[in-house]
């Protein structure tokens, strides 16, 4: 195994270049497997989890689901407002701003970053409630490739562009997910379901987010600093595939007649609540189609 990882890492640094020695020994930076095995029990566990509850009755998850949502939440605040604060007192620019340029205003950064890569890790947690509730329609082509992907980007990002350009992203998605989980926390509550009505308008700012990520992300591409240019393509490759994906998801879930073939399917229950973002109804075919139908439960 220790023969693996080294050769993992020097192939690592011959495509990528030297790793930044400044999050050397942080928890789970050192090395990719724990990752990498981490990424693969999830998608064996959206693989086997629904074959495995097909027969069982649904885990209603509620009281857990509030707490879950409401420390995801505070953990969003808390990495938008630090991201916030970190770029002002480094004063970074907005239209490219390096690795190491802004002394310990980087090394703040770089922290709250570290919760960032770590906060998609818990998420995968979205997934095992759907599977545990039996709410398998909503385990999506986009849920899985968004969760899956995430923690991987996020461990190379880490590891060798911690700060600088890397933060704006990361802000944004901060915020979208503070509206995001604070309104899946309250439609765990079935008592404020019907009060619930900006579930559309979260999907809307999720769309914006990867716009005005891909524009950022494009001044450092024609104002270059020192921030890596390999790092600012492969951003804009993989945000123009979350458009086209989220897009998709969007007017199959909203559109009159997209809406009109779900006016009775769509009665689901989004990590617990009646919802429909973050690409988690129905926007693909799901991954399980193999399920019995079933009585929603009222919970």
């Amino acid at each position: 195994m220790e023969h693996f990882d080294a050769s993992l890492s020097t192939y690592f640094k011959a495509w990528l270049g030297p790793r930044d020695t400044r999050v050397k020994g942080w928890f789970l930076l050192d090395n990719y497997i724990p990752t990498f095995i981490c990424s693969v029990i999830y998608l064996l566990i959206v693989w086997l989890g629904p074959k495995y509850m097909r027969n069982k009755q649904p885990f209603s998850c509620r009281g857990i689901l509030v707490v879950y949502n409401l420390g995801l939440t505070l953990l969003s605040l808390y990495m938008f407002c630090e991201l916030v604060t970190g770029v002002w007192e480094g004063k970074y620019n907005f239209f490219c701003q390096g690795t190491r340029t802004a002394g310990e205003s980087d090394m703040k950064i770089i922290r709250v970053l570290w919760w960032y890569y770590f906060s998609k890790l818990i998420e995968f947690m979205d997934t095992f409630f759907f599977i545990l509730r039996k709410n398998n329609h909503q385990i999506t082509v986009l849920h899985v490739y968004h969760h899956a992907s995430m923690l991987n980007i996020w461990w190379f990002v880490m590891n060798w562009v911690p700060c600088g350009h890397s933060y704006f992203g990361a802000t944004l998605n901060s915020f979208i997910h503070v509206l995001m989980y604070s309104y899946y926390g309250l439609s765990s509550v079935p008592s404020m379901r019907p009060y619930l009505w900006w579930k559309k308008y979260i999907t809307q700012g999720q769309l914006l987010q990867f716009v005005l990520t891909i524009i950022q992300t494009s001044c450092g591409v024609v104002w270059p600093c020192t921030f890596p240019l390999g790092w600012l393509y492969f951003q804009i490759g993989y945000m123009i595939s979350l458009i086209a994906l989220f897009t998709n998801f969007y007017i199959q879930t909203y559109n009159k007649k997209g809406a009109s073939r779900r006016k009775d399917h769509l009665k689901d229950h989004q990590n617990g609540s009646m919802a429909a973002v973050n690409g988690h109804t129905n926007s693909f075919s799901p991954l399980e189609n193999n399920v019995k139908p079933r009585k929603l439960r009222k919970d």
